[in-house]
């Protein structure tokens, strides 16, 4: 019997072991660098298409754009920019909704975040979204992330977020139209240049 028993307990390290040596090359495995060119630098970037944010009813910004700083990292998921600043709609284009004129107002730092990258494509999303959104007398806030991908070959910023990367976390004033339950949608792409250039930055992952 005790023979038995310390068979099966070699047998069992051996197994560990085995395992251990199995798991040791994935848990090593370094990091994704992601080379932001040019780095740093500042941006640019202006809607191409219409711009969506729907929350149970779709509110539309014809004109929309943003600011912020590019720069190479490490890591994945990374920051690859910080949009410091964003803008829905203007003056004189308002976005609009069946409840009238939109304003969304975009509150701090928002980050475009990459998780993966093939062939000049990055794949990610925008986190840190927040942004006080008003509409008739329905008033209400977003936050969450918003998923999305960048094309090298055309520097757009394709923003694609499905239900679940948002939420609506405060409201008032819009009766059972937009609650807490409401899962909103931001869609849209936004042509990405370096300030005050036509150049088209470009974001290339690769493992060491």
């Amino acid at each position: 019997m005790k023979k038995s028993i310390r068979r099966i307990a070699v047998v069992a390290g051996a197994g560990a072991a085995a395992f251990g040596i199995a798991v040791a090359p994935a848990s090593a495995n370094a990091s994704t660098i992601w080379t932001v060119n040019p780095t740093p630098a500042a941006f640019t970037a202006t809607n191409s298409g219409n711009i969506v944010l729907t929350a149970n009813i779709p509110m539309t910004c014809t004109t929309s754009g943003a600011s912020g700083t590019m720069a190479s990292a490490t890591g994945n998921p990374a920051s690859v920019a910080d949009i410091t600043a964003i803008n829905f709609g203007t003056t004189s284009s308002p976005c609009t909704s069946i409840l009238g004129a939109v304003t969304a107002t975009p509150v701090g730092t928002w980050h475009v975040v990459a998780q993966d990258y093939t062939a000049g494509v990055t794949t990610g999303y925008v986190g840190s979204v927040k942004a006080n959104v008003a509409a008739g007398a329905c008033h209400f806030t977003v936050e969450g992330k918003a998923s999305g991908t960048y094309t090298n070959s055309t520097g757009i910023l394709a923003v694609n977020s499905v239900a679940g990367d948002l939420a609506v976390t405060a409201a008032s004033g819009c009766g059972t139209v937009v609650t807490t339950s409401t899962k909103p949608t931001f869609k849209g792409n936004y042509a990405v240049k370096v300030k005050g250039t036509s150049t088209i930055p470009t974001i290339v992952g690769s493992n060491p």
